[in-house]
């Protein structure tokens, strides 16, 4: 057998968002040359900057999505370039039509995330332009030189992503057994943390961090994989991710029955063995990722670290304790995380692997790719987040403008205006963490700048220059601060290159900036969203997604594995949703948080139900011969009747009380799951039954709170 793929050079064993940086910086550089030489260091600044704006949405992914998205960024950028030139006699004007521009760049949040870079190339577009001195190109020149830059960079974007597929669907499976590993990890953490106390809120934030990670580094994936032809070697990528997603399934089963376990001595035992145990197996992912990303055989001292291990057999347990039923199946599902571990080693070696769905099926776990006017429609109300934004953002960058023209500096009113547009984001703990990052990053590229000052030579200024481009694009959504200090350093010398008799004005840029981050800051309270508003259609939503997991898991449907993977895939989103805005809230004023204790409960009662699901779906799968009886089937309809009763009301529910005998120790089957898997199934039911209600009972709860 082969490796999956062929030794990488240096250069793709750097993630992916570096390499997709380099080639960022590379693409500037040659649009800066080739125009250069065309019409000289004005037109090479003008057709740059159009290739800079169009550069924020070439982000690593297919061809598709590329040529899509930079056309997208492109063509909004330009307008905002025409809308100044033509504007930039009347300087109220061009307050308004920065307003204008401002709002219609964040209108296009409404198709989601993945509108993030190109909302901001037209508000990066209006500064550039608005750095243009005065007179310096006639407004159809501009604009002319704008087209073409941006159309130049679409080519190289293009190029270069169709150039790159292969690596970038390689260093994606790299991200998804990376991003696995710190999950395995940090649930690892949680678990040392439990043995003596409850867990501190960092290990349980960290957690969920890694825990969103996973699911944006997995989405990612798909969209590459998912997408490729039909090939060996995309077949085992795909195998690889497969069985990745599954991982995270059978991470999520590993927490139950741990809490049977008490907090002596013996709880304490167990809990140590599973948490080594977790990072015995994030470790061989790690290795295996490092094997992919290097191109080479993993060692096979991996297997042999995820052989079976007698993990409990010198648990200090006393005879006769009703605890020892549980551990075999903690064992168990520890050896399943291992088993899948080691699929994918062999996969990794070269092994083939039948995919559970065909290539078409596949394609319905990708992200869209469509920009329908509806989605715009719908957020035409007050209430909706991305509407109040979009205005909250008009009348900031509209004040910023405004306010820069009576500063005492007032040369370079577009600072200020950029420092506003990248502070201010959609909710106030993205706000807060920009700002910091903001001013943190200016002060570091000042004083870079201060460095770089000695020299005056554009040979050396240049190179400089598109370094900074790279890294300020490479690191936007990885460390900000990064990216705050490399765009102060491109700012700077972008406007010495474009006007060398005006100097590096470096206490300007400083002043601009805090004003921005203060005015950014302020403007997060106009029309503010809080996560309250929307919390409500949120957990609804949540609700209904367990739901429908629920049934897809237990009507046993023939063929119906896509749907459950669909279903699966979303309940996981939207308790990812439930979390994620329980954690921006944090930072909201005290009158508008959510309700921490409420929320929390949701959250923990929605992921066990979530492992009971799934432990169900693997025991089904697992022991398909041994759960062929009557009354398997009929157990499993009451079950699904009931949890839709208890989830979405499809019919009356006694209240949560206080857990059944089935949650205690002594109600464990007698005989292993291995053995007889009925008595464990019909008590995975009911557990599933008993969280559901507390699930429920928590949302009402926390709706009551609320209102």
């Amino acid at each position: 057998m082969i490796p999956v793929f062929a030794p990488a050079r240096p250069l793709f064993r750097l993630p992916a968002y570096a390499v997709n940086g380099i080639t960022v910086a590379l693409g500037i550089g040659v649009i800066h040359l080739v125009f250069g030489s065309l019409g000289g260091p004005a037109v090479a600044q003008l057709a740059g900057s159009a290739a800079v704006c169009a550069s924020l949405s070439d982000l690593p992914g297919t061809v598709s999505r590329t040529w899509q998205r930079v056309l997208a960024a492109a063509a909004l950028s330009t307008c905002a370039a025409l809308i100044v030139a033509l504007l930039d006699p009347h300087p109220v004007a061009v307050g308004v039509g920065v307003m204008a521009m401002a709002f219609v760049a964040t209108m296009t949040m409404a198709w989601g995330p993945r509108a993030g870079p190109i909302s901001f190339a037209p508000i990066l577009s209006l500064v550039f332009t608005m750095a243009v001195p005065a007179g310096a190109s006639s407004p159809l020149a501009l604009v002319g030189w704008n087209v073409a830059g941006a159309l130049a960079y679409l080519a190289w974007s293009i190029a270069t992503t169709l150039l790159l597929q292969r690596h970038y669907r390689r260093l994606a499976l790299v991200a998804v057994l990376r991003a696995a590993a710190n999950l395995l990890r940090s649930r690892a953490g949680v678990l040392h943390a439990a043995r003596n106390a409850a867990p501190d809120q960092l290990t349980l934030s960290h957690w969920i961090a890694d825990e969103a990670e996973l699911a944006e580094r997995l989405q990612a994936a798909r969209d590459l994989l998912f997408a490729a032809a039909d090939a060996p070697k995309s077949q085992r990528g795909t195998a690889i991710l497969l069985r990745a997603i599954d991982l995270r399934d059978v991470l999520l089963a590993s927490r139950l029955d741990l809490d049977l376990l008490g907090s002596d001595a013996t709880s304490r035992f167990v809990l140590e063995r599973v948490g080594d145990g977790l990072r015995s197996i994030a470790g061989a992912l790690d290795a295996l990722a490092n094997a992919l990303r290097d191109g080479t055989p993993p060692g096979p001292d991996i297997l042999t670290a995820l052989g079976p291990k007698p993990l409990f057999a010198d648990a200090p347990l006393p005879a006769g304790d009703a605890r020892g039923r549980a551990l075999p199946a903690i064992a168990g599902r520890l050896q399943h995380l291992a088993d899948n571990v080691a699929g994918i080693h062999a996969l990794v070696l070269g092994q083939e692997e039948k995919l559970p769905l065909t290539r078409s099926q596949l394609h319905r776990f990708v992200g869209p790719e469509a920009w329908p006017l509806q989605a715009l429609r719908d957020h035409f109300s007050l209430d909706s987040p991305v509407l109040r934004h979009a205005v909250r953002m008009s009348l900031a960058l509209g004040s910023a403008y405004y306010l820069a023209q009576v500063l005492p500096w007032s040369s370079h009113p577009h600072w200020l205006v950029l420092s506003v547009a990248v502070v201010l984001r959609g909710n106030l703990e993205q706000t807060l963490a920009r700002r910091n990052a903001r001013l943190l990053g200016t002060v570091f590229g000042c004083l870079l700048v201060m460095l770089l000052a000695q020299s005056s030579s554009p040979a050396f200024l240049e190179p400089v220059f598109l370094t900074s481009v790279g890294l300020a694009h490479s690191f936007v959504n990885v460390r900000y601060w990064v990216t705050a200090t490399a765009a102060t350093v491109m700012a700077l010398l972008q406007s010495r290159l474009a006007d060398p008799a005006a100097g590096f004005a470096i206490v300007e840029r400083l002043a601009d900036t805090a004003l921005g981050a203060a005015l950014g800051w302020g403007f997060s309270y106009v029309l503010p969203s809080w996560e309250r508003h929307s919390v409500p259609q949120t957990l609804a939503r949540a609700l209904a997604a367990l739901d429908h997991y629920a049934q897809q898991v237990l009507t046993m449907e023939p063929g119906g594995a896509v749907e459950q993977r669909l279903a699966r895939r979303n309940a996981y989103d939207l308790l990812g949703a439930v979390a994620a805005a329980a954690q921006r809230s944090a930072v909201e004023p005290k009158r508008a948080r959510l309700p921490v204790a409420e929320m929390s409960t949701f959250l923990d009662h929605g992921q066990r139900l979530m492992a009971h699901l799934s432990s169900v779906r693997l025991m089904l799968a697992r022991r398909a011969e041994a759960l062929r009886a009557p009354e398997v089937a009929t157990a499993l309809r009451a079950a699904s009747v009931e949890l839709s009763g208890c989830l979405v009301g499809r019919r009356g529910t006694a209240p949560p009380g206080e857990p059944g005998g089935a949650l205690w120790t002594d109600a464990l089957p007698e005989d292993p799951p291995a053995t007889d898997p009925l008595p464990w199934l019909l008590r995975r039911l009911q557990l599933s039954v008993d969280d559901a209600r507390r699930v429920r009972a928590a949302a009402g709860t926390a709706l009551a709170r609320l209102a």
